[in-house]
């Protein structure tokens, strides 16, 4: 049975309907970033989600080929995830003005891979699918002390839960922590293209730390 990052890291994914705090260590992955309204019919989110699902299948598919990755071991592509911010205010998100936000999508990568295997796989993807994939980077992220909550419904209705998890730290002597290496970060769980609105659980995850002299 392959390896499910959703099943065995419960902790990091599958949270519950109320905030909680987690230490979230070091993980790999695959990034591509962008900027703009990510609803818009070949805006850059969703060409950045076709780049990064390309390369993560290349290297999951690895196996049949003959390039053999050290300590590789069968796994479900985990779920998309994304940093969101907006220049002119990193520390919350205007959902209303979608066109100046900023994006690092994301899909995170087993352990095992490394930037010699990230090489091979864009350049194997390159050759067959004839498409540029420079965009893709691979990253390493720590991102240490966080709130986070699982948010049930529509995306623009995120505000809500949010104010949740900062009611939730604020009582226990913590504060956000956001700034330009700290961001907003959603999972995504479900495919909006396949569920109702109302039904969508997007992880949401925001940085903290405690209060000065706490």
């Amino acid at each position: 049975m392959s390896f499910d990052y959703k099943k065995e890291y419960k902790e990091f994914y599958l949270p519950p309907k109320k905030p909680t705090i987690v230490n979230v260590p070091k993980m790999k992955y695959l990034a591509v970033r962008g900027s703009g309204d990510p609803n818009k019919e070949q805006s850059e989110y969703k060409k950045s989600i076709a780049l990064l699902y390309a390369i993560a299948f290349t290297i999951k598919m690895s196996y049949k080929t003959s390039y053999k990755i050290d300590g590789y071991f069968s796994y479900v592509v985990p779920p998309l995830e994304g940093f969101w911010w907006q220049q002119e205010n990193l520390q919350s998100l205007d959902y209303d003005k979608k066109e100046t936000m900023e994006f690092l999508s994301i899909i995170r990568l087993p352990d095992f891979v490394t930037k010699k295997d990230f090489d091979w796989a864009i350049k194997v993807a390159e050759e067959k699918k004839q498409t540029d994939y420079s965009k893709v980077e691979f990253l390493e992220i720590e991102e240490g002390l966080c709130v986070q909550c699982m948010h049930i419904g529509p995306y623009d209705l995120e505000p809500n839960t949010i104010n949740l998890m900062h009611e939730f730290i604020e009582n226990l002597d913590y504060q956000l922590d956001i700034n330009d290496k700290r961001l907003h970060h959603e999972i995504y769980l479900s495919d909006p293209r396949k569920c109702n609105a109302l039904k969508l659980r997007t992880v949401i995850r925001h940085p903290i730390k405690k209060k000065e002299g706490k």
